[in-house]
């Protein structure tokens, strides 16, 4: 038997899906900036959904940048998620452990899509809101047995530095920062090293917990599309998600899937490639900006 999804699923879908759906598999894709000192892996062998795998967005990355967990290739996608027992028709259910009700798992719910696997959904609210409902718990991990993955990377859905720099004069897409507010205006402080506050000109600010309510679940429909609209973007005209390293920023990628749009582009090196290869006029601050 199998349950209709969309890219998002509520706590008592997916109770009722892990008794009846045989080609699922659900993620905890837990991830945090160092300065939380959380280890989102220990966390995991000590509490996860019942039947859950780990994904870690720092092992399926492109291990030879510089730049943090950034786009793996075809092929390391493919060995990394088959090594998760997840095969070309499995349904993909994700979620992380953030006090937010999701921080991580868009990003990865967004990987399976811009690698071709559109069964996958993220769960509304987290395991934050998992565990209020009384959900199944466990400790117990099994490893799952290999399979065979193919991926297909869709390259539309990715941005380089060039692809930015160049739209500042052709401006063909509007750009969305996921950043807080503090950070895009360069008045509070980047997490990384060695990186300024500050935005790409011409872009657009949506904190990425805008998009979420107080209890942890992605606003309706409605509400997303007002929040869209109030901030100057047009959901009809092609959009580019950023953020610092490209993980809230797909926050914004659901939300405007979630509003019809049929596919947001990410800034995969986000405020950290653009910070250091920017040159000064190109960091827009109220704070320090950038010096050369």
């Amino acid at each position: 038997m199998t349950l209709q999804a969309g890219a998002l699923v509520t706590s008592k879908w997916l109770a009722e899906a892990m008794k009846v759906q045989k080609k699922m598999r659900i993620l905890d894709t837990s991830w945090y900036l160092p300065k939380l000192r959380r280890n989102a892996k220990s966390e995991f062998k000590k509490r996860h959904i019942t039947g859950a795998a780990f994904f870690d967005i720092d092992q399926c990355c492109d291990k030879t940048s510089p730049l943090d967990h950034m786009l793996p290739s075809e092929r390391v996608f493919a060995d990394y998620v088959g090594n998760l027992g997840i095969e070309s028709d499995t349904h993909v259910v994700v979620y992380d452990a953030s006090d937010f009700g999701a921080f991580s798992a868009p990003r990865v719910w967004w990987m399976f899509r811009v690698f071709g696997h559109s069964a996958v959904s993220l769960l509304n609210g987290g395991l934050r809101n998992w565990e209020l409902e009384e959900q199944p718990m466990s400790d117990r991990y099994v490893r799952p047995t290999q399979t065979d993955f193919k991926s297909s990377l869709n390259r539309s859905w990715i941005k380089t530095y060039e692809d930015i720099l160049d739209n500042l004069e052709t401006k063909r897409f509007q750009v969305v920062d996921a950043r807080p507010a503090g950070r895009f205006r360069g008045l509070d402080p980047e997490p990384r090293d060695n990186t300024e506050p500050g935005h790409i000109p011409g872009s657009i600010s949506i904190p990425f917990h805008s998009f979420l309510s107080k209890s942890g679940h992605f606003l309706p429909k409605e509400q997303l599309q007002a929040l869209f609209a109030q901030s100057g973007v047009d959901l009809s005209r092609p959009v580019c998600v950023s953020c610092g390293s490209a993980v809230t920023a797909c926050h914004v990628a659901l939300a405007a899937h979630e509003c019809g749009h049929p596919g947001v582009s990410v800034y995969d090196g986000g405020w950290s490639e653009w910070f250091t290869r920017a040159v000064p006029e190109h960091v827009i601050s109220e704070g320090r900006g950038k010096h050369l």
